[in-house]
């Protein structure tokens, strides 16, 4: 029995040392195996404890008999006469059972520390909810969520992946793996420019919309190394390695800068931006373009405003020439329109005057200065910059003006009638100068107004 017992250990250590298990682990799980199995014996101790000699091949069992505060206070061999046959079984499972747990160990401790890192798979299986990668020894699960749009994935293609996350679960490592994250961008730079891998050249920023475009700031620590040639590369051979890995997505490599105003204008190539107008506290930066470099700086469905938003952490507003001239040249009346307490409208001016009722509203007083307030206001106004019943009430006002200066026109017009009519030396024909003078009520010309 000795023999045998020895040649066993001797062949667990010899397989603990080629797995790459600890020899003690392996000990420790087959003594709580014979422990176990021996607990179901008859007559069994309530307590016992195995120990294994791998010099001499033995193993012996000692009940024990416990006290109240779980001290030993008797300890006898109680080995079974068959033990060496139960101890063989006992080591056949924990031998399978710690390989595989070691197995399991091994690949999650190979891909533990590497969140953030490129891996490169074989595409085995593809359905509507994720796609599995081969990577060798384990599998990656790349997720819906985790695909870009639009992207096809043939069965045993290769393809390069983002890892975002690595769990351990009871059936080995589980590796989530993406497409769409930003971090691939920078990996596959890394991958393609030694400047980058090196230190000299680094991406400070990126923005992504997968499967269409992005946008890279970089910046150069070696003021002979031009960050964004050195990610172009001859012919642009380098990005162009990046974006056939992309399957056909645009990438932008702008450079980057401390200065806000500079990096956001550089932020919208390939736009040429005219000025950036910068608001710290809101974090808004208006930006100002040329008329026909407004759709450019906007880009498709307002896809550059967007990922330069993204780059630089601004919210960017951009505004053509033409937009911000009308603004200046703009005239509008300070103050609004408040209802009194009597139910009627008036003009409060901004600057804290008298109030203006709708009629000498339209009557011109609002452009008269009004105590206390720091700028006349203009006493014409647009349609736009009133509302619908100010602008009736104006309308109105107008026209009674008018029909009142027609009815004195007409009245001087009866009166010179009158006269002549009184007049001996008068012709009862009508001269043609007279009867040329007047229009009808109509405002049609009168009988005798010349063609």
């Amino acid at each position: 029995m000795t023999t045998s017992n020895f040649e066993m250990l001797e062949a667990m250590q010899l397989m603990a040392r080629d797995r790459g298990i600890s020899v003690d682990t392996l000990f420790d799980a087959l003594a709580n195996a014979l422990v176990a199995a021996y607990k179901r014996l008859p007559n069994a101790a309530e307590e016992a404890v195995v120990t294994i000699d791998p010099d001499r091949g033995e193993f012996r069992v000692y009940g024990q008999e416990l006290d109240e505060e779980g001290n030993v206070i008797r300890e006898w061999d109680d080995t079974p006469h068959d033990f060496g046959r139960i101890a063989a079984q006992a080591a056949k499972q924990v031998l399978t059972q710690r390989v595989r747990e070691a197995e399991r160990d091994r690949k999650y401790e190979e891909y533990a520390g590497r969140e953030g890192d490129i891996v490169t798979g074989i595409i085995q299986q593809t359905d509507s909810r994720f796609t599995l990668l081969d990577l060798g020894k384990v599998e990656a699960l790349l997720p819906q969520a985790e695909q870009v749009p639009y992207e096809r994935y043939d069965h045993g293609a290769r393809l390069k992946a983002y890892i975002v996350e690595v769990r351990k679960t009871s059936k080995g490592p589980q590796i989530v793996v993406s497409r769409s994250h930003p971090g691939l961008i920078k990996r596959l730079f890394e991958l393609e420019v030694p400047e980058i891998s090196n230190g000299i050249v680094e991406i400070k920023a990126c923005a992504r919309e997968p499967g269409h475009r992005t946008k890279i700031a970089v910046w150069s620590n070696d003021a002979n190394v031009d960050p964004v040639g050195a990610c172009v590369g001859a012919r642009g051979a380098r990005v162009r390695m990046v974006t056939t890995e992309l399957r056909g997505e645009k990438v932008d490599i702008v450079p980057f800068s401390d200065d806000p105003a500079e990096f956001v204008a550089r932020a919208l190539q390939p736009a040429r931006v005219k000025e950036v107008l910068l608001d710290e506290e809101k974090g808004r930066a208006t930006v100002i373009v040329h008329d026909y470099q407004l759709s450019l700086a906007i880009g498709k469905e307002g896809q550059n405003a967007r990922l330069a938003a993204r780059l630089t952490g601004w919210h960017i507003d951009i505004r053509s020439e033409s937009e911000v001239a009308a603004d200046e040249e703009g005239e509008w009346a300070e103050g609004e329109w408040v209802e009194n307490e009597d139910g009627e409208m008036v003009w409060k001016p901004a600057g804290g005057g008298e109030t203006l009722s709708a009629e000498q509203w339209a009557a011109g007083d609002a452009g008269t200065p009004t105590e206390g307030s720091e700028e006349p206001v203009e006493a014409s106004v647009d349609a736009d910059d009133v509302g619908p019943g100010e602008v009736a009430e104006q309308n109105l006002a107008e026209a009674s003006a008018a029909i009142d200066e027609e009815d004195r026109e007409l009245a001087a017009v009866a009166d010179e009638l009158e006269a002549v009519a009184e007049d001996d030396t008068f012709d009862t024909a009508t001269p043609p100068s007279v009867a040329g003078s007047f229009e009808s009520a109509e405002g049609e010309p009168g009988p005798g107004t010349p063609g």
